[in-house]
């Protein structure tokens, strides 16, 4: 019979190596990795800035339109999300507010008002955090 010291440590190994697991799992696909990177990038230099730790780019047909580092508080403006930046450098860019097509990836998931900029846009998908998490269609909330 083991004592309980032993097994502990036996649960604790094992709950690590699920944990690594699991993160080995969740690591971006392929297609994403690229992109998700860049929104990260963002977040750095939003926070660089003295900004909040956010970042997003806005990719159309495998190229990065969008820029967004969070500017909240360099901006004072509470809509300066780094989605809201992206988005609406893209729109510029493009001169056009319809971004069919686009994919939007960030760095955390997106809040409600910025899901609901990204669907006005008519983005197509929304991809968040190191994982690569596909949100989907954002929703007009």
């Amino acid at each position: 019979m083991l004592c309980t010291c032993t097994r502990r440590t036996a649960l604790a190994t094992l709950a690590a190596a699920g944990a690594a697991m699991v993160t080995r799992a969740k690591a971006a696909p392929a297609e994403h990795r690229e992109f998700i990177a860049a929104a990260f990038r963002m977040k750095d230099e939003a926070v660089r800035a003295g900004d909040q730790p956010f970042g997003a780019v806005l990719v159309i047909e495998g190229r990065i339109l969008g820029f967004g580092p969070s500017r909240v508080v360099l901006k004072k403006d509470h809509t300066a999300h780094a989605e809201r930046e992206a988005i609406r450098e893209a729109q510029a860019r493009l001169g056009r507010n319809d971004l069919a097509g686009a994919i939007l990836y960030s760095s955390s998931r997106p809040c409600s008002a910025c899901e609901a900029a990204a669907a006005a846009a008519n983005v197509a998908r929304m991809i968040h955090g190191s994982d690569a998490t596909d949100a989907g269609r954002p929703n007009r909330f």
